[in-house]
């Protein structure tokens, strides 16, 4: 009796949760354009603040405020023409390589974050919030690396092995939170969260290990990955876009498929919409939670894999940096849609890429950068708010919403 009094319980939370993360996905695309617009607004009012020039001209604003405008154009503009050469091309550069740099490590900078934020848009779409993509990226990079430079494979094979690797530590360590959440109804919210510190005490143990850094060494730093096992450079050595960009795009295609046209993908999507009505149709809702938990932690294990075998190729305490939390500023501003996440996963490379360069060219603090992201997170997730901002109408209720996407 008891268990019987528990289970609708755990149902309602699900349905709730469900139902969050619809609202927060109901917004349009001209809602994320404009949660965008709002977060370079509110980066130009900080670049203004803390620009020195601009604080001397405010300071005799009323004897010549045409100074305070100058200087306000000046410092705005120049900030953003150097994120702009920094992200996309140089055109102030000494050299036809240096001027397109720009582009390529924007696309380098996207890899993890496009793979990261299709791990956390599979859960989104199937109602769960796997807050864990950092611990799952760390793993990711863990196992990879490990392959990388233990495994004497050839050069093809042992790629693939590696990368393989890589998804397999992101799912057996989403799918711990899968199993908690389908068998007891552990909020996957928190399960994820601890995880994700297990994660990073985890890595700084096993780079104490000389299986990882070898035998009398105590720098926390592996061996090296072999050639091997390294993602090829795409455009050779000057530049450091590699092939994990083609892989993060095949991965952004098979999602696609896999929700949008296989059974199971179906399966996901109706738990999202409504976890209780996809029980009463005959899908087992524990499954679903389980295999998408493995699903998603498969896709932020290959996040791992981009600076494991790509970039910096060794492992280190912070080769996670903060791929897993951007990503799910990234799987937001993208719909939780393939398309969408690899878009704005390349929208957050410009911004690391840029940001490098604003702030050697024009001293403006890099923080902005991280300011300009937090504020789309937050625009992201109140759509009404960017509603009220630019009086856009209401979206369409939340019932045929769901009944488009099951439609279609």
């Amino acid at each position: 009796m008891k268990e019987a009094q528990e289970t609708p319980d755990v149902s309602d939370r699900s349905g709730a949760q469900a139902s969050l993360i619809r609202r927060v996905m109901s917004g349009s695309w001209l809602v994320s354009v404009l949660a965008v617009v709002v977060a370079l607004v509110v980066g130009s009012v900080l670049i203004a603040i803390s620009n020195p020039n601009v604080q001397t001209a405010a300071g005799y604003f009323f004897a010549r405020p045409v100074d305070t405008f100058a200087a306000l154009w000046s410092a705005v503009g120049d900030a953003y023409e150097a994120m702009l050469r920094g992200a996309v091309f140089d055109w102030k550069a000494s050299s036809t390589a240096r001027m397109w740099r720009p582009i390529t490590e924007t696309l380098t900078n996207s890899v993890p974050l496009i793979f990261a934020g299709l791990g956390v848009a599979v859960g989104f779409r199937a109602g769960l919030f796997n807050i864990g993509a950092q611990g799952q990226v760390v793993l990711g990079a863990i196992f990879g690396s490990y392959v990388g430079f233990a495994w004497h494979l050839p050069p093809v094979i042992h790629l693939l092995a590696a990368m393989c690797g890589a998804a397999l530590g992101g799912a057996l360590w989403s799918g711990i939170a899968g199993i908690l959440k389908a068998k007891t109804g552990a909020n996957e919210v928190i399960t994820t969260i601890m995880l994700n510190s297990i994660a990073g005490l985890l890595i700084g143990y096993v780079l104490t290990r000389p299986s990882f850094i070898g035998e009398g060494n105590t720098n926390p730093k592996s061996m090296p990955v072999l050639e091997t096992a390294m993602y090829p450079r795409l455009l050779g050595d000057s530049f450091r876009v590699h092939f994990g960009f083609i892989a993060a795009l095949a991965a952004a295609l098979f999602v696609w498929w896999l929700l949008e046209r296989s059974t199971i993908g179906f399966e996901f999507r109706a738990t999202g919409l409504n976890p209780a009505a996809a029980r009463t149709a005959g899908i087992s809702v524990e499954k679903v939670t389980t295999l998408v938990m493995i699903v998603s932690g498969a896709l932020c294990g290959l996040a791992g894999s981009a600076p494991a075998l790509g970039t910096e190729r060794y492992l280190t305490t912070g080769i996670a940096a903060s791929i897993g939390f951007d990503a799910i500023t990234v799987a937001l501003l993208g719909k939780s849609r393939p398309l969408g996440t690899v878009l704005a996963g390349l929208l957050f490379g410009a911004l690391k890429a840029g940001g490098a360069i604003m702030q050697t060219a024009t001293q403006t603090p890099i923080d902005i950068v991280l300011v300009i992201q937090s504020t789309i997170v937050l625009f992201i997730a109140a759509p009404p708010l960017v509603r009220a901002i630019f009086r856009l109408p209401e979206p369409l209720p939340h019932s045929r919403i769901a009944k488009k996407e099951v439609a279609a």
